[in-house]
């Protein structure tokens, strides 16, 4: 599929998307004119916390998104709680981008809470990006293929990234950028997670292989 935004990175390390480089579009932002302030962005939805939190003591934010964005996570529950609580908290970590984007703040809480070093650093600019160009995300992501190890309080997570149903949307325009899936719509993800004092597993570092064989329907 094509995307007409762009960003100038050269490792794909900010968040579960990153639809701006993806596909191999040789597009360019959209300019200044592409922009209109409080544009519309579909009714909010929310989106449930993780069913069994690392820690009952931790507040985490209630993470609400656009109805015509959705997730489905194809991970079922290992049976070991520290495992099961890394794919929780990474689940909200990934819809923390995407709320990000669609209330048009890089620095948004929900993203700081999930989020910290390196992958926060990336997240941020991976948000802007979207504000600049005036548009979010849509459409339907699908998680697959889950390997998760504990050592502790450190946890290393590889997963899949189904993106075949997601877009770019234009707010200014209300214009959807459409196009058929190829092999970079299949994104395998490595992420490093620690735990927090608060019992939530954050996000350190992310990296993604566009296009990766593992992925691959």
């Amino acid at each position: 599929m094509t995307r007409p935004l762009r960003l100038a990175t050269a490792t794909l390390t900010a968040t579960a998307a990153l639809l701006l480089t993806s596909c191999g579009s040789d597009e360019k932002p959209s300019g200044d004119d592409d922009k209109i302030a409080g544009a519309e962005q579909g009714e909010a939805k929310k989106s449930p916390p993780p069913s069994e939190p690392a820690e009952a003591a931790a507040e985490r934010p209630e993470i609400e998104l656009p109805s015509d964005l959705t997730y489905k996570f194809e991970w079922a529950k290992t049976g070991d709680k520290d495992k099961d609580a890394v794919l929780a908290d990474r689940e909200q970590a990934i819809k923390s981008i995407d709320m990000a984007i669609a209330e048009h703040e890089p620095s948004h809480k929900a993203m700081r809470f999930y989020y910290e070093g390196d992958a926060a650093a990336n997240a941020q600019r991976y948000i802007k990006a979207y504000v600049k160009a005036d548009a979010r995300t849509t459409g339907a992501y699908r998680y697959y293929a889950p390997t998760v190890t504990t050592d502790g309080g450190t946890a290393a997570l590889t997963y899949c990234e189904d993106q075949s149903k997601v877009y770019d949307k234009y707010l200014k325009k209300d214009k959807v950028d459409k196009g058929p899936a190829t092999k970079n719509s299949y994104v395998l993800y490595a992420a490093k997670l620690t735990r927090n004092d608060a019992g939530v597993w954050v996000t350190r570092e992310l990296h993604a292989t566009r296009g990766s064989d593992k992925c691959q329907p």
